[in-house]
C-alpha cells in the first residue's frame, strides 16, 4: 500500500505516464512500446472503432481497441496480492474501455436486460437491491459469484446476466459474466454474439490468449466469456488447476471487477458445487412455481453452506 501511495504521489507531482503503471509490469511494457510508436496519442483505437461497426460481435480480442483490458490478465497476476493494483491506472483503464457497438434501450428491453434508465423500475430496483446486499456481504470488496438454478428453466441465465449488468451501472466498476453452463450455454445468444472460442478453449490450451475469449457485450463495462467450442466432460475443465488460477487472477487483478458465473442447474450436475469451491459466493435461482419446498431445500443444501448467500425467486 505504501508503494502504491508513493506511485500516486509521483503521478501528482510529475504527471509521468510511465509512473502511472508502476505496479503493472506487463502494462508498463506495452505502454512503453505504444508510446514509442504513437507518442502520447491514445485516441487512435477509438477512431478505428468507428469504422464499419458490426451488428454482431464475432471475435474477442480485435474488438477491444488499444485499451483492451485482457492485456492486464497475464500469469504474473497470480502473484499479486490484494490491494497491490494501482487504482489510478485501473480507473483510467475503465474510462477507455471500448464498445464496438451499443445495445439500444429497445435491444435491452427485448432481451429483458436491466439498464439505469429502464422504465421497468421494479425490475431495475430488484437487481440494484440484490447487488447492494451482495456488496454488504462482501464488505464492499469485489467477488466471484456462482449463480445456479434449482431446476431446468429456473432462469439462472436471466438472473446472472441482470445481476452482472447491475454491477456495471457504476462507472467505477466493471463486471464479467462467464458462461459455465457447458451443456446448454445461452448467454452469447442473449447478447447476439457469435463466439469463435470461449472458456473451454482457454482452459484446454496453456498458450491460449485470454484476449481471444473476452467479448464486449454492447453494455458499457460488462464483458462476456462464452462457454467455448469444447463442451464435453465439463467437470474435468472446472476441476483443473488452470480454472482455479484463472478465477484467482481475475479477482485479484481487478479490484473493480465483479465476476458472475452462470452454471447448469445444481440438481442436474456437479458443476455448480465444483465452481462454488473456487468462488466466494453461491446463489440459487428458484422458479416461481413448479417446485416443492423439499425440492428447494434439497437444492439449497447442495451448496457449501459457508458460501451460500441465499435464493432468488424468479417469475
Amino acid at each position: 500500500m505504501a508503494d502504491s501511495k508513493a506511485d500516486n504521489d509521483r503521478k501528482d507531482n510529475d504527471r509521468n505516464a510511465d509512473t502511472e503503471s508502476s505496479v503493472l509490469s506487463d502494462f508498463e511494457k506495452w505502454k512503453l512500446e505504444k508510446m514509442n510508436r504513437d507518442g502520447d496519442n491514445v485516441s487512435d483505437a477509438g477512431q478505428q472503432q468507428d469504422v464499419g461497426r458490426p451488428e454482431i460481435v464475432r471475435r474477442g480480442e480485435d474488438r477491444f481497441g488499444e485499451w483492451d483490458d485482457s492485456r492486464m490478465l497475464v500469469p504474473s497476476s497470480l502473484e499479486l496480492g490484494a490491494g497491490s493494483v494501482d487504482k489510478y491506472v485501473i480507473s483510467k483503464q475503465i474510462a477507455r474501455m471500448q464498445e464496438p457497438r451499443r445495445l439500444t434501450p429497445d435491444d435491452l428491453e427485448e432481451r429483458r436486460i436491466v439498464y439505469p434508465e429502464s422504465p421497468n423500475r421494479k425490475l431495475v430496483n430488484h437487481f440494484r437491491n440484490l447487488r447492494t446486499k451482495l456488496l454488504e456481504k462482501s464488505g464492499g470488496n469485489n467477488f466471484t459469484l456462482v449463480v445456479s438454478g434449482a431446476c431446468e428453466s429456473a432462469g439462472s441465465s436471466f438472473v446472472a446476466m441482470n445481476l452482472a449488468a447491475a454491477f456495471a451501472f457504476d462507472e467505477a466498476k466493471t463486471a464479467l459474466i462467464i458462461d459455465c453452463n457447458l451443456r446448454e450455454p445461452a448467454l452469447h445468444s442473449m447478447l447476439d454474439i457469435m463466439p469463435d472460442s470461449g472458456l473451454t478453449d482457454f482452459l484446454d490450451d496453456p498458450d491460449y490468449d485470454i484476449g481471444r475469449i473476452l467479448y464486449p457485450t454492447g453494455i458499457p463495462r460488462l464483458r462476456l466469456i462464452p462457454a467455448g467450442s469444447r463442451r464435453e466432460t465439463p467437470s474435468e475443465f472446472f476441476t483443473s488447476f488452470r480454472m482455479k488460477q484463472f478465477l484467482q487472477a481475475v479477482r485479484r487483478r481487478y479490484p473493480d471487477r465483479f465476476v458472475v458465473l452462470d452454471t447448469a442447474p445444481i440438481t442436474d450436475s456437479p458443476d455448480a458445487r465444483i465452481l462454488t469451491e473456487l468462488c466466494d459466493f453461491a446463489m440459487l435461482v428458484v422458479p416461481h412455481a413448479g417446485m416443492t419446498a423439499d425440492g428447494i431445500e434439497q437444492a439449497a443444501n447442495a451448496f457449501n453452506s459457508e458460501k451460500f448467500v441465499g435464493a432468488v425467486i424468479n417469475g
